[in-house]
């Protein structure tokens, strides 16, 4: 199953910049750690890019929270304003 990044879904990131401030105080020092820029960060967590599923695992284990909790921070919808159809565009 693919879930489309198209503009009509957005996830709530506010969990996962939480955690990165909490554990490293700034997305740049995030980015180093991750071996990324802060520019891919930060397009990342604005919904412009997608993050790939061994970033995801990374973070996971350079913030500190289990792998079961992944769906918290990464896949939590967030509904574009003006939509008020609050469909999912899923596709297999």
């Amino acid at each position: 199953m693919t879930v489309s990044h198209s503009n009509s879904i957005l996830y709530n990131y506010s969990k996962l910049v939480g955690r990165i401030t909490e554990k490293f105080g700034t997305q740049a020092e995030f980015a180093k750690a991750m071996k990324l820029s802060e520019r891919s960060i930060s397009l990342k967590l604005n919904n412009k890019i997608e993050w790939k599923q061994d970033e995801i695992l990374r973070a996971s284990k350079l913030l500190g929270f289990p792998q079961i909790e992944i769906s918290d921070y990464f896949f939590k919808f967030r509904i574009k304003k003006g939509d008020t159809s609050r469909k999912k565009v899923i596709t297999e």
